[in-house]
């Protein structure tokens, strides 16, 4: 688990040192630099420094553009540089020479004990701001699914659920209180019933055709209406169905970043996601959320409230942009969770996610 970083002179961050937890919700008014944050850990995860040995500014995760892009734009040097450190005095390093009509940056610096690093974001499991909605079917891929990553739009959700729904079990911090099974595809249920009263999902295999079809059905008092297209059930739980997944199957010290989890969702339903969250962090997972949502927010503070998280290991850093008369750049107040689920600081536009 890392437990600091720090960037310099990328895009906005002229220069920012954040201490980690299992749990960082990134909070902040549009622009701010949140995005900027997470995408520091994407462009490292799509170049694969460990054999690139080079920063990839346009890939299958992000695409920043060329160099003049991603260089803050009143730096005094023309070196992006990025730091990580875990296990208390163990650092990785990265430096970059930054040319402005590149969309790749030689790297400048090596250090030798980046092993750890390189796995953690090896790991890395990302779902975009821009997950795909209500489709009938659904891609499969079995390199993805073997590696239990769900794509960036959530693309391969709907695969994961039907290759491992029935063989995977999720640990007991995870599990649903309504269900006692602990197989994944009753805990998917489970938790999407807090969004859809009811909801139980089917998914099949379509022979030859490399798709999964997905749909849904609800309980009556006896038995089960007929099956649903997600097309005609709303697009809330379309959005939501990877993001459960992704917190059911999080490993230990795996990097779970979500953008925008609460898009289409009630406030009810946000905030059990944010409970869901501060769960999948007591388990181990490493998770980066960015959020506009006060309710899932809420969910967590009152996660760490009713014990279900310790308090030290919860955060939520509030971005904002000071600006002066001769630049402007990104700064951070590192908002905690005291164990009566309390914020630390209510910054003045708090109230505007």
């Amino acid at each position: 688990m890392i437990n600091n970083i720090r960037v310099k002179n990328f895009k906005s961050l002229k220069n920012i040192d954040l201490p980690l937890k299992p749990l960082n919700i990134l909070a902040g008014l549009n622009g701010m630099g949140k995005s900027s944050l997470i995408q520091v850990l994407l462009l490292l995860r799509q170049s694969y420094l460990k054999v690139t040995r080079r920063l990839e500014l346009k890939g299958n995760m992000v695409d920043i553009g060329k160099g003049y892009d991603a260089l803050y734009q009143f730096a005094t040097d023309d070196m992006i540089r990025f730091a990580f450190q875990w296990d208390k005095n163990k650092r990785a390093e990265y430096s970059f020479e930054c040319v402005a009509e590149n969309n790749v940056l030689k790297r400048m610096k090596e250090t030798a004990t980046e092993e750890h690093i390189d796995s953690c974001i090896h790991n890395l499991q990302y779902l975009s701001a821009d997950r795909l909605g209500p489709s009938i079917m659904y891609d499969m891929s079995q390199n993805f699914v073997k590696d239990g990553i769900l794509g960036a739009h959530g693309q391969y959700a709907s695969h994961f659920l039907s290759a491992n729904g029935n063989r995977i079990k999720v640990d007991s911090k995870r599990l649903h209180p309504a269900v006692s099974s602990p197989f994944l595809a009753n805990q998917v249920n489970a938790w999407l019933g807090e969004i859809s009263p009811g909801i139980k999902i089917n998914v099949t295999e379509v022979p030859g055709a490399d798709k999964i079809l997905l749909n849904y059905e609800f309980e009556l008092q006896k038995g089960r209406t007929q099956a649903f297209k997600p097309t005609n059930v709303g697009f809330g739980i379309s959005y939501a169905l990877s993001v459960i997944v992704a917190l059911l199957i999080a490993e230990k010290d795996q990097i779970v970043i979500i953008e925008n989890p609460e898009a289409h969702l009630h406030p009810r339903g946000q905030a059990e996601l944010g409970k869901l969250m501060a769960l999948a962090a007591a388990s181990g997972a490493q998770l980066f959320v960015e959020t506009h949502s006060d309710h899932i927010i809420n969910g967590i503070r009152v996660a760490v409230k009713e014990k279900h998280l310790p308090c030290g290991d919860a955060q939520c850093p509030w971005f904002y942009k000071v600006t002066t008369e001769i630049e402007q750049y990104t700064d951070i107040i590192n908002i905690q969770i005291d164990e009566t689920g309390e914020l630390s600081d209510y910054p003045d536009e708090f109230n505007k996610l």
